[in-house]
């Protein structure tokens, strides 16, 4: 039977489990603008109760506050770390694609391609009926190498963004690497507290936020199991695995992180040197940064800073030894588009193999076959079995990223350049000698190049055809050839801007005076010889625009619809997890007033004890 103290031992378990609900209420309260913090609630259960020698066989013993827990939904985590990824990766995306956007317009306030391209025009209109006149020569030689002048800044531009991605993408790397180092840490804290019993509130809203931070960065899974023994006894811990991009980053009290390697080549022509690529610390293996299921920032600056709109070149092999590897049937054939890197890497049924330098077959319809040298030799049984394989050079990465832009300005600039020469190549300067090429490539060792040795070999070919033989000759990835102009090193000769006669107007001269046939034929390149994508030179940025327009709006939009429904997904989750204030004050109210209401029970039983111990007697 219970003692004459019973009921004060009930009301002091009502006491102190109402005092832990107002704690826990006001620790709610005071933590209402604490990013990322979890609502929590006692848990109240009554007591275990006694059993007694009466009809009624048992009483209750009060209440126990038996845990202090979150109030979390797995499921809303779950969705808003999926939707966390997708516009984390559109937000990285849209940020890079509207600086490319803003480097190719052309308004009042920043002079672009079109305003450029139709003076150095209006200057050669000019130059039609004064070719004589040194001034003016001189003023249309100048606004030829604004032109290029415009170029060559416009591709600095796009190689330092690449590099900025480049670098961002080692901060992120970083970051994630710090992030599964903190996440393993507080897995083994979080179990330390757990097994005993408690419950690690502040520490599970520490992990959830740092997984909430990944989840931007990669598409970023999470799951969590009890711990048995062999018996199938619950050891009162868990087991917390964080998954990116397929692959898992942390088990436990395990983690794993992520290197950056410096490629020592290139996978596109004109990409900037030094690029990383990610692989695991402990395997060496590659990190599916840009798979199909990943997603999140990091795929975002690999998009912009390897896209190239899966225009990589591609062939089957039809021929290999134990140095070179030759490709038939290229996708590319064009070599005005080539974007084949001078030194680069091939991938032949999954194994990859560098190259330093190829030499590429050219018929008459363009690009037949390319052989390419490789760095290291190969066993003779092994290039034996590459026949007839499909092969890749470089990354083909289905995005309009640096690259392709790099790539496209390339073509433009070649296939220009080519056509103006070949204009040029036909008259003779103001001092009656043959003229030579008036656009040049300019090398690192401060020499330049016009393609002078790809005419002489086209017209060898010609020939060649003419006496009854076939078209063809062999171009090098290291020779003077129109593949090695790039907007990068484009320039005027030096001789044309040192010399202002040293430029063709005229097939002839007569009498000192110049003709114009040459300028009236240069003239039809501005706007009715198809140059570029089937439409002339001088809409080259209006088509360039369109395709980073139309990138730029369809990220824009995508960015919005992840933006609306991650603030969708996070309403529902705050519903749950965060802390309502008119909610909160209610609860310290009820909680107070059940509290005020154990302490009367106290005073009731005082009153009760004292008439039963003091006036209660013999």
């Amino acid at each position: 039977m219970p003692s004459q103290f019973f009921g004060l031992n009930i009301g002091a378990s009502a006491l102190s489990a109402f005092q832990a609900s107002v704690n826990t209420t006001v620790n709610n309260i005071s933590n209402v603008q604490t990013k990322g913090y979890t609502r929590q609630t006692t848990t109240l259960e009554s007591s275990t109760p006694i059993r007694v020698n009466a009809k009624y066989g048992s009483v209750g013993t009060g209440v126990s506050a038996t845990a202090i827990t979150q109030e979390r939904n797995l499921y809303y985590d779950t969705k808003y770390w999926q939707n966390s990824s997708s516009k984390g990766y559109f937000e990285q995306k849209k940020y890079y694609l509207e600086q490319v956007e803003t480097l190719l317009e052309d308004d009042g306030v920043q002079e672009g391609f079109t305003t450029i391209f139709a003076k150095m025009f209006n200057g050669l209109d000019t130059l039609k009926t004064k070719g004589e006149e040194e001034s003016v020569r001189n003023q249309f030689i100048h606004q030829a190498q604004s032109l290029c002048t415009y170029f060559n800044s416009l591709s600095k531009s796009l190689s330092q963004m690449q590099e900025d991605c480049n670098e961002e993408i080692k901060s992120s790397v970083n970051t994630i690497n710090g992030i599964s180092q903190k996440i393993a840490t507080l897995n083994k804290e979080i179990n330390m507290i757990e097994v005993r019993g408690g419950h690690a509130n502040e520490l599970r809203d520490q992990r959830a936020n740092l997984v909430d931070q990944l989840s931007e960065m990669v598409n970023t899974e999470t799951q969590e199991y009890e711990v048995h023994n062999s018996y199938g006894q619950d050891l009162g811990g868990t087991n917390y695995r964080v998954i990116i991009n397929g692959q898992v980053l942390v088990d436990g009290n395990d983690y794993r992180t992520l290197d950056c390697k410096t490629q020592d080549y290139r996978n596109n022509q004109s990409d900037a040197e030094g690029m990383y690529e990610i692989c695991w610390s402990d395997n060496g293996m590659d990190f599916a940064a840009t798979s199909g299921s990943a997603s999140g920032s990091l795929k975002a600056l690999f998009s912009v800073r390897d896209g190239n709109n899966a225009e990589s070149m591609t062939g089957v092999v039809q021929s290999a030894d134990t140095k070179n590897i030759t490709m038939k049937w290229p996708s590319v054939t064009d070599v005005n588009k080539l974007a084949l890197p001078e030194k680069g890497l091939i991938t032949i049924n999954n194994k990859k193999y560098k190259y330093d330098g190829w030499d590429a077959q050219v018929g008459e319809d363009g690009i037949t076959s390319i052989q390419f040298h490789l760095t290291q030799d190969i066993d003779a049984e092994e290039a034996g079995a590459l026949a007839d394989s499909q092969m890749v050079c470089g990354d083909n990465v289905d995005a309009l990223g640096i690259p392709y832009y790099q790539s496209q300005i390339n073509e433009f600039v070649r296939s220009f350049v080519q056509a103006f020469n070949d204009i040029e190549k036909t008259g003779v300067d103001l001092k009656k000698n043959p003229m030579g090429a008036f656009f040049v490539g300019n090398t690192a060792m401060g020499t330049s190049f016009g393609g002078d040795d790809w005419d002489a070999k086209v017209a060898a070919a010609k020939k060649e055809k003419e006496n009854g033989g076939t078209y063809g000759f062999t171009i090098s990835s290291k020779e003077d050839s129109y593949y090695n102009i790039t907007a990068d090193n484009v320039a005027v000769n030096s001789k044309s801007l040192q010399d202002p006669s040293y430029f063709s107007t005229a097939t002839e001269m007569n009498n000192g005076e110049a003709k114009y046939d040459i300028a009236e034929k240069l003239l039809t390149l501005q706007k009715d010889v198809k140059m570029f994508r089937g439409d002339s030179a001088e809409s080259f940025l209006e088509t360039l625009l369109s395709d980073i327009t139309v990138d730029v709006d369809k990220t824009n939009t995508n960015y919005k619809n992840y933006f609306n429904l991650q603030t969708a997904v996070n309403n529902q989750r705050t519903s749950v997890s965060g802390v309502d204030e008119d909610e909160e004050a209610l609860n310290l109210i009820k909680f107070q007033n059940a509290y005020n209401l154990a302490s009367k029970v106290i005073s009731v039983m005082a009153e009760m004890y004292d008439k039963l111990i003091n006036e209660t007697g013999v």
